[in-house]
């Protein structure tokens, strides 16, 4: 017969490997969870993301418009940003200087949490003109003043109707959908996860992760290999 002490091992053994296999199970739904919620197409098997023609279309429609509805857009579509995070930008975030914006990153546990991410010197030119960020008299008393006085639903509005100026399927016409393109046309140039990351404000890289795997040129030139023989014998149906 056992002691209570060789007892109280078995139970703890017992309980040690309970919990290391609900452990187990909870990290797999969670990366299940994760891959679902997050996946670059929705229910119905739509894309989530803007391919790079209808980016180029975006910003062509976004200068066109002029004024601070041009930076706006300009900002969602160059940095993949929150719009939320566009939003928050004050003059004293345009860091001219160093070619950057710095955006916190609202969608963490802590507040607070800064991230710098790159822009065009043509972008900064556009700060300049219309919100006036580099001139000196504004240093002292307006580098706290938000660049857009707008709320939320108004910003998304603008946002939907440069697209629909643009040309962009209404199934693709979502402000989300710039901030997804941004991060698949950085994964398929070649841009490492670890700086894609940074610059949208992810906390894990297993988000980042999905915009690595989006359809691409390189694929499509591999998908070429696998029905080269096969277009030879069909005719242009045109």
């Amino acid at each position: 017969m056992r002691s209570n002490g060789e007892q109280n091992a078995v139970f703890c053994s017992h309980l040690l490997f309970c919990v290391n296999g609900l452990r187990s199970i909870f990290s797999t739904l969670c990366t299940t969870v994760l891959r679902m919620t997050q996946s670059l197409f929705d229910s119905e098997g739509n894309r989530k993301y803007l391919v790079t023609r209808e980016r180029l279309a975006f910003v062509r429609a976004a200068i066109a418009e002029g004024g601070e509805v041009t930076t706006f857009c300009l900002t969602l579509a160059i940095t993949g940003a929150r719009i939320s995070e566009v939003l928050a930008l004050t003059r004293s975030r345009i860091d001219a200087e160093n070619s950057a914006i710095v955006f916190e990153t609202l969608k963490q546990r802590k507040k607070g949490i800064f991230r710098a991410v790159p822009v065009p010197r043509r972008l900064l030119s556009y700060f300049e003109k219309i919100h006036g960020v580099a001139r000196p008299q504004l240093e002292s008393g307006s580098k706290n003043v938000r660049l857009w006085p707008w709320g939320r639903t108004h910003a998304w509005k603008q946002v939907k109707r440069i697209m629909k100026i643009a040309g962009i399927a209404d199934s693709f016409a979502k402000p989300k959908a710039l901030r997804h393109g941004f991060g698949v046309e950085a994964g398929q140039n070649g841009v490492p996860q670890t700086n894609v990351q940074r610059w949208m404000g992810h906390a894990r890289l297993e988000t980042t992760s999905i915009y690595m795997h989006a359809l691409g040129d390189e694929e499509r030139n591999l998908a070429r290999r696998a029905w080269s023989s096969l277009v030879l014998v069909i005719p242009d149906a045109r």
